[in-house]
């Protein structure tokens, strides 16, 4: 046997040594003691689908149920390498692994966090899990309760649209015993609005410009989220324009860029606007739309008193129903213009104080009526055709559109015509002389009696003063009584030329369609007057009445007399 070397040997002792290191931490590991409920930190071996084998430096290797990490993505699972901490529930289990739960650490960990998180008023955060009465379930590690009262700033009407979203959320309350927690995002919802509050106000006082997000759509308008408060964008400043709902101008979840109009801190009530990012188109209009100007436009909308036409963006004039036409009488709008029509009109009044524009579309074509009154003159002839009879009169149609206007007192020299069918009928074709035009209130006057007998004329030629003559009463006045002579021409008979007594009315003795004989005073043709009487002249014999109308004549008097018997003048008979 040959001499040991002596480098030999020490490499050799090395060698022993490091076994006997090894072999004494083996040794350690193996004699130590593990308890239940210890949390223990290794690394991960291997990945099955049933298991997750960890070194926890014993041993027997540690595993975890892969039923553990089932609400765990694929991409964050455990991967072999990693270090993971886990709760020893067992120090064997059936394969001789020692049984860990990688859960309850989780769990523990996240209830000193949520513990921390309520003690210090922390927030913390979770994602949201699904909906459950009266709220909703959020993961923060543990299980927690978001009520729904508290899970916006706002009562929520759909709780649905906060599932699965990371969220941050204050503890309001826990019971560790119990494993209940209450969350409230409201919470940190009201901290940041109370920032934002601040900001809005300083934004308010320079004017600043604001990009936000339309949150919520109504019928008033958009309320525009301005990261964590809001404002609301009412329709009426969305555009200078028109607009029949917010929807034709914003959408949900459109991003914007508004200013702010007003802020009330009391409230925390902050009022935006989008038109005031443009310039006000009425603000020099007059000298874009000067009045006599020619313009396009569409119609936008239809009124009983007229139509409103869009000239450009926030810019609408009115066209009035006595401005659609120089002739036609428009009553309704919709039988001329149509909603989107484009049409020209033109200018006929600004005011940019009351933002108001008038605009004229009977202006774009010539005046009738001017053209009217050069092509006639006053006297002259004319023809046409009876379109319409009032009380007052009968309207002739003379050019198409175009009316004048036959008044009663033009029908006859001297007989006083009621009614214009005493004459004329409807669609009757007729003659007249024209005796005014009216270009401005756009009125023609005519007259037809001097197509017809002068009454006037043939009464003179008929009698003179000092002929007795029979009427009948045609108007009883205060001073005197109209009689209707017999070629339909009416004279006075002042109460002086009566035989009533002195003081006593012309209504105590004659009554409308008396019949009276009278002596003509006088015949003035000229002022078309005549003066009557019925002094010295034998009255014509009344028809006495029938025997109901006398019973009902006596039964008003007696009425009458024994209501009035103080204001009866002696000597005078009631029944007269």
């Amino acid at each position: 046997m040959s001499p040991r070397d002596p480098k030999n040997d020490g490499g050799q002792q090395a060698d022993d040594g490091a076994q006997d290191g090894e072999f004494a931490r083996l040794l350690a590991e193996s004699e130590r003691s593990l308890k239940e409920g210890e949390l223990i930190r290794g690394r991960v071996l291997q990945v099955t689908n049933d298991e997750i084998l960890v070194d926890i430096g014993y041993k027997s290797e540690g595993m975890i149920p892969r039923s553990e990490f089932n609400h765990v993505p694929a991409d964050r699972l455990p991967h072999p390498g990693q270090e993971i901490e886990a709760i020893l529930e067992r120090t064997e289990g059936p394969n001789g692994y020692v049984v860990l739960s990688y859960e309850k650490a989780r769990r523990g960990k996240a209830w000193d966090i949520v513990e921390q998180a309520f003690a210090t008023n922390a927030s913390v955060k979770g994602r949201v899990l699904e909906r459950v009465k009266g709220g909703l379930s959020v993961d923060i590690g543990v299980r927690a309760f978001l009520p729904g009262s508290i899970a916006d700033s706002r009562p929520l009407k759909n709780l649905d649209v906060l599932k699965g979203r990371e969220l941050e959320f204050r503890v309001v309350s826990l019971d560790k015993k119990r494993g209940n927690i209450v969350l409230s995002r409201k919470a940190i919802l009201d901290e940041v609005a109370q920032v934002k509050r601040k900001e809005a106000a300083e934004a308010l006082a320079d004017g600043r410009v604001l990009k936000g997000v339309v949150k919520n759509l109504t019928d008033y308008g958009a309320f525009v989220d301005l990261g964590g408060i809001d404002g609301l964008l009412h329709v009426t400043d969305m555009t200078w324009g028109r607009l029949a709902h917010p929807s034709d101008a914003v959408h949900v979840g459109q991003e914007v860029d508004v200013k702010v109009l007003r802020f009330d801190e009391a409230t925390g009530r902050i009022s935006l606007g989008m038109k005031q990012l443009k310039p006000d188109p009425w603000h020099d209009l007059p000298a874009h739309y000067p009045v006599g100007a020619r313009v396009r436009g569409k119609v936008v909308s239809l009124t009983d008193y007229g139509a409103f036409v869009e000239l450009e963006e926030g810019v609408e004039g009115l066209i009035h129903v006595s401005e659609m036409s120089w002739t036609k009488r428009v009553k309704n709008p919709s039988k001329l213009l149509n909603i989107g029509d484009t049409i020209e009109a033109v200018i006929a009044d600004v005011n940019p104080e009351t933002r108001r524009l008038s605009l004229s579309l009977r202006a774009t074509e010539p005046n009738p009526w001017e053209q009217l009154a050069e092509k006639y003159r006053i006297g002259d002839r004319v023809h046409g055709t009876v379109r319409n009879l009032t009380d007052f009169g009968a309207f002739v149609e003379i050019e198409e559109g175009i009316d004048g206007l036959i008044h009663v007192s033009d029908m006859s020299w001297g007989r006083r015509v009621k009614h214009p069918s005493e004459v004329l009928k409807k669609g009757d074709e007729v003659q007249a002389v024209l005796t005014a035009i009216d270009v401005e209130n756009r009125r023609i006057s005519l007259s037809i009696k001097e197509f017809r007998p002068n009454e006037w004329e043939e009464f003179s030629t008929k009698h003179e003063p000092g002929d007795v003559v029979d009427g009948t009463v045609a108007k009883v006045a205060e001073f005197g009584v109209f009689v209707r002579l017999p070629e339909g021409l009416e004279g006075l008979m002042h109460i002086s030329e009566t035989e009533l007594p002195r003081g006593e009315k012309p209504s105590s003795h004659y009554a409308e369609g008396d019949p009276v004989r009278v002596r003509i005073l006088r015949i003035e043709p000229q002022e078309q007057r005549i003066g009557l009487s019925s002094r010295d002249v034998e009255q014509p014999v009344r028809h006495a009445p029938h025997a109901e109308e006398t019973d009902a004549t006596v039964e008003h008097v007696s009425t009458t007399t024994e209501a009035d018997e103080k204001a009866v003048p002696a000597g005078t008979d009631p029944h007269e």
